[in-house]
């Protein structure tokens, strides 16, 4: 005779369009496949949704058979939230539709649906809306934490830039999140995690950015590390509004043409210049940096704004081993880059580095208060520690771990808020979101997630317990 559980899942698998498959059939090694390749956990259903109606069901079968859920957007986080042990996998990768209404400068896309995706879209129309570094990367969990990229300074967070958003809640309900529409719920998305239910559907602003825009890679020694990272902090501070700056410190050079082969794979600095003007102001932009110092070799080029986002996708292949830290900086201080000259070059993977985001411009413009973001939005830096080594190599992995940990201890006592950004937390322990959103946006995202999540069923994310 078949159990109830057996029972709800035929039920399941005759209700889901999108098809639900379980450790005894041939597509479940696949499915349950994620970007990070040292999480190994076994859901006992993924339920693979393609309407905002299978997740409800999916959501609903959960809970009554006790199984805990994990969400699967884009795949692509460190901690690998989106698996479970024996529970439930929600896998929205087939709900990755993209629609832009160039007139009104929106696009709408689905729970699952990657940076990439967008891109592919919106650039048809010279327009975009602010993403990650990383093309493979999902909307929805970059969106959910913040949401940092190369648009930041010029257009904010991907979050400061959601519209509306279609959500399934604890209960199985599908409700609209905006402004107008449960606006305690719409705020606390905007930043706060995977915490208040599954995002089925975003709405963006779009701004006109690409479809070429121009870019600049100047790559330096280590052994000029500090002067280096003086004057690229300097340098940053002085661009204009429609130009941004990036910095991969203890970035190895890629083993491109453009890279002189005896520095093809060896660390050292990289100060990216992104403009999105004309090319001759990015040239009078960029010229202090070779008047300055003497980089080892640069690019300077003009490329379409799809092909950089994709620029860093070669530093994240699927199935890699992962782990990172982060924490905020009010600034780069002379101090810090001492702390960042020790440690930078100490890993063995070409793919580990240090990215810094600077903070700046549009993203300043937004009141703390807003959003449930987890950073102040003065003018700061996101200094992000990334341990990435290619499946194989378990060794490599395990000595850069141990540098991620190490060189982030050194760098403590110069952050403002060692709690760091929510979507670079591959251990997201309760002390360590309770800092990061800090005390005050804190309790009120706890009292958000009472209202809608009493439960804590979403709780495989950078956790916020109910009030």
């Amino acid at each position: 005779m078949a159990s109830r559980f057996d029972k709800d899942l035929t039920a399941l698998r005759q209700e889901l369009s999108g098809g639900v498959v379980t450790r005894d059939d041939s597509g479940y090694e696949a499915a349950r496949s994620i970007w990070n390749g040292v999480i190994e956990r076994r859901p006992a259903v993924i339920a693979c949704c393609t309407s905002a109606a299978d997740v409800a069901a999916a959501v609903r079968f959960a809970r009554q058979s006790d199984l805990e859920i994990a969400i699967r957007g884009g795949g692509h986080n460190f901690a690998g939230h989106a698996l479970c042990d024996g529970g439930l996998m929600i896998h929205l990768g087939q709900l990755n539709g993209v629609s832009v209404d160039p007139a009104a400068r929106r696009a709408t896309c689905g729970g699952g649906a990657t940076w990439g995706d967008i891109d592919a879209v919106t650039q048809q129309y010279g327009l975009a809306t602010p993403g990650g570094f990383v093309s493979h990367t999902g909307v929805a969990g970059l969106t959910l934490g913040g949401g940092i990229g190369w648009l930041t300074k010029k257009a904010g967070l991907s979050c400061d830039n959601l519209l509306s958003a279609e959500v399934v809640t604890a209960d199985g309900r599908i409700v609209r999140a905006s402004h107008d529409e449960n606006a305690d719920l719409f705020w606390a998305l905007r930043g706060g995690g995977g915490n208040f239910g599954v995002v089925t559907s975003f709405e963006f602003a779009l701004h006109e950015v690409g479809p070429t825009i121009q870019m600049g890679l100047f790559f330096f020694d280590p052994a000029e590390g500090q002067a280096a990272l003086r004057f690229s902090r300097d340098f940053i501070k002085t661009l204009a509004e429609d130009t941004t700056g990036f910095l991969g410190i203890g970035l190895s050079a890629p083993p491109e043409p453009f890279v002189p082969p005896e520095h093809h794979l060896k660390p050292g600095h990289a100060l990216v210049v992104i403009g999105f003007g004309s090319a001759g102001c990015h040239a009078e932009a960029v010229a202090p940096i070779r008047d300055a110092g003497r980089p080892l070799f640069e690019l300077v080029t003009p490329m379409p704004f799809a092909a950089l986002q994709q620029m860093f996708n070669g530093s994240a292949p699927w199935g890699a081993l992962a782990y990172e830290k982060s924490l905020y900086l009010d600034s780069l201080s002379d101090d810090a880059i001492a702390v960042i000259d020790r440690h930078a070059v100490d890993h063995k993977s070409p793919l580990s580095f240090a990215p810094t985001f600077m903070l700046d411009g549009r993203y300043r413009e937004v009141a703390d208060e807003d959003t449930a973001f987890g950073g102040r939005r003065s003018a700061g830096i996101v200094f992000n520690l990334s341990a990435v080594a290619p499946e194989p190599e378990r060794d490599v992995y395990e000595h850069d771990r141990a540098w991620v940990r190490r060189f982030w201890e050194a760098m403590r006592p110069h952050g403002s808020n060692t709690g760091g950004y929510v979507n670079f937390m591959t251990e997201a322990e309760d002390a360590r979101v309770r800092t990061s959103y800090g005390a005050e946006k804190y309790a009120r995202l706890a009292r958000i997630k009472r209202d809608w999540d009493p439960d804590n069923v979403f709780h495989l994310n950078a956790n916020i317990r109910p009030a």
